[in-house]
């Protein structure tokens, strides 16, 4: 199933309080539950204005319709079309 990262941008996203964050997390993950098991958020990163979260889902609509049930922006959405780690510098 594909891979997306989604652009958030939240003025002040990286000054919420860990209470804030719980409390977005709750949201999202309540709003999960209620698109099934298709849609499955994997990790986000918090910056000072944006949130970068990483999930897996069968394609952007869904992405866009779990945005638009919680609340939350999604600013860009862009599909990982592969991963690159350290590892990949190494020789085969």
């Amino acid at each position: 199933m594909p891979k997306f990262v989604i652009e958030r941008e939240i003025p002040g996203a990286g000054r919420l309080s860990p209470q804030e964050l719980q409390a977005v997390s709750q949201r999202s993950c309540a709003v999960l539950e209620e698109l099934g098991p298709p849609v499955q958020w994997v990790e986000s990163f918090v910056t000072e204005d944006k949130i970068y979260c990483v999930y897996i889902a069968p394609n952007e609509a869904a992405i866009r319709e779990h945005a638009r049930r919680s609340g939350f922006p999604a600013n860009r959405i862009s599909e990982v079309r592969t991963i690159i780690d350290p590892t990949t510098a190494e020789k085969a």
